[in-house]
């Protein structure tokens, strides 16, 4: 719902944009972990979550945006991380009205990608952003905690 006067959108109607925007975030990235795994022939199955870390930052970040994230804060238990860009190439030129800075992730596009392929790979995680250099932070973060490994799905009758 949008709210009427000077303010522009409400939080309830920003959380529907960073909904929309993670939703297709999620529809691209089944799809373009096809086109990473062509061409990423080096790339075989992850085994921990540190090893996914490294292959999302330094490989996929940097195939389809050009740049290649920190990954800082694990958590103790070794399931939690945050990818933290400095630069992010879809905030480039791009500034918030400030009715928007508390209620708007402009690049929750990147968390649907991410849970979108990780999940192709029979990962399930969570993805969100804790912060942003377009709400007035000095980098982007995104968190990613891993929630379980999927088990691959037959079509019934085929085992």
């Amino acid at each position: 719902t949008q709210s009427s006067g000077s303010s522009g959108i409400n939080a309830e109607y920003g959380e529907e944009v960073n909904k929309q925007l993670e939703t297709m975030g999620y529809n691209i990235g089944v799809r373009l972990i096809d086109d990473f795994l062509a061409h990423s022939p080096s790339v075989t199955r992850c085994s921990t979550l540190e090893e996914v870390a490294e292959v999302l930052c330094k490989q996929g970040f940097k195939m389809f945006l050009g740049i290649v994230p920190e990954v800082r804060n694990w958590s103790s238990a070794k399931d939690e991380f945050s990818l933290v860009i400095t630069e992010n190439p879809l905030a480039e030129y791009v500034e918030l009205p400030p009715h928007c800075q508390d209620c708007l992730w402009y690049s929750n596009i990147i968390c649907g990608v991410i849970r979108g392929a990780l999940e192709m790979v029979q990962m399930d995680v969570k993805c969100s952003f804790v912060g942003d250099t377009l709400r007035g932070n000095d980098s982007t973060e995104i968190r990613i905690k891993f929630v379980k490994i999927l088990e691959d799905s037959l079509p019934a009758g085929e085992d």
